[in-house]
């Protein structure tokens, strides 16, 4: 960037006569148009003053009162934010630790599920042989129905025998 000669003197607080001898001595060089490049004030002069001018009042800036309150608010902030970083780990921490509970939990309730299972497959197969005995043995016990119609047959008159004794 490109400057005239009367701005490089305010900004570097320098004499224009100072810049055109340092020109002429071969120390400073300029362009064709006149103006100077800020590379080359920097190279010879150094840091304009306009900047050290703005780092001083920075750094004046610092040793108030407000700004020593700025900074005590800023660490405790800081503080905070370190805090807030720490329970959040320690939180993650938590979710982590729960979730594993929950996985394993939920491999119990599996297994618990599969031993429900076969127990209900057991009392099934169970259920069925008893059912199965129980039908066998009905079937033996069970007179055929011949049999059956003679003792009713029987028992009636047996009824009736006994009924004529009494009133005869």
């Amino acid at each position: 960037m490109n400057i005239s000669v009367t701005k490089a003197a305010k900004e570097w607080g320098v004499s224009r006569t100072t810049i055109y001898q340092k020109v002429n001595d071969g120390e400073l060089s300029r362009t064709a148009d006149k103006k100077i490049d800020v590379s080359e004030m920097l190279r010879v002069f150094g840091e304009p003053i306009s900047k050290k001018r703005t780092e001083r009042s920075v750094n004046t800036v610092q040793s108030t009162p407000l700004n020593s309150q700025s900074v005590q608010y800023n660490t405790d902030i800081e503080h905070q934010l370190a805090l807030e970083k720490l329970k959040n780990e320690h939180l993650s921490q938590q979710v982590n630790d729960q979730k594993k509970l929950i996985e394993n939990y939920q491999q119990q309730i599996g297994q618990l599920n599969k031993t429900l299972d076969k127990a209900n497959a057991s009392i099934q197969d169970f259920a069925q042989v008893r059912l199965l005995e129980f039908k066998q043995a009905e079937i033996s016990d069970e007179p055929p129905l011949e049999q059956e119609q003679e003792k009713k047959d029987n028992s009636i008159v047996a009824t009736a025998k006994k009924k004529k004794r009494w009133f005869f």
